[in-house]
């Protein structure tokens, strides 16, 4: 049965290329960024992986842990990483988890029958620290990611998560906010929202972001 947003999300404990993690131990008070590619020495899941290395700075500050998964095993993952360190001049700074038996990837629902049997599809998955599922993108294994949504998106669920807002379309850090309908008493708005706000409908209502 697929996850749906607001589940907890299965704790499992599996072998990776930084030693066994079982999961929720592991997770911790972090988020986690879990992400899937269809095998290992595959071209576009090489460059994802660099990428995200690179961006480990940017995700320490958010407070979340990165965590890979590709069916292939932890000596062909060692193997990979050095491929991955050399062509995309970085260093693997995070676990690649090794599902040969495939038991993380039918917990997530990473193999979807009509693209193909055996391998993961290119699957995103975003949990909050009370180890919720928040957010599921399924790319396409032609697709590479796009890390920079990720991050934007823990962005918006860290701040809608603590203030009364909800971001619109294309919404960035730093950027106006849409304030929630519910709140419709006048002192709780000055309250909540002492920098003011834009009414351009009664259920649209443009705010500055409340924690800058």
């Amino acid at each position: 049965m697929a996850l749906r947003l607001g589940d907890t999300v299965p704790d499992f404990t599996q072998a990776s290329s930084m030693g066994e993690i079982s999961f929720h131990e592991w997770a911790g008070d972090s988020w986690v960024v879990l992400f899937s590619h269809p095998a290992d020495y595959t071209p576009v899941c090489t460059t994802e992986l660099g990428m995200v290395a690179k961006l480990k700075s940017e995700f320490d500050k958010r407070n979340v842990k990165t965590l890979a998964l590709s069916v292939d095993d932890t000596e062909s993952h060692q193997g990979w990483i050095k491929d991955i360190e050399e062509t995309q001049n970085t260093t693997v700074n995070y676990p690649i988890l090794a599902d040969p038996d495939r038991k993380v990837s039918d917990l997530y629902d990473m193999i979807h029958p009509n693209a193909d049997n055996s391998l993961t599809v290119r699957s995103v998955f975003i949990i909050d620290p009370s180890k919720k599922l928040r957010l599921v993108i399924t790319y396409p294994a032609s697709t590479g990611r796009n890390f920079d949504e990720i991050l934007r998106v823990i962005d918006s669920l860290q701040l809608t998560d603590n203030y009364k807002v909800a971001t619109p379309v294309n919404w960035t850090d730093g950027g106006d906010c849409v304030i929630v309908p519910s709140i419709k008493d006048p002192q709780e708005l000055k309250e909540r929202f002492p920098k003011g706000y834009e009414e351009v409908k009664p259920y649209l209502r443009m705010t500055p972001q409340p924690n800058k």
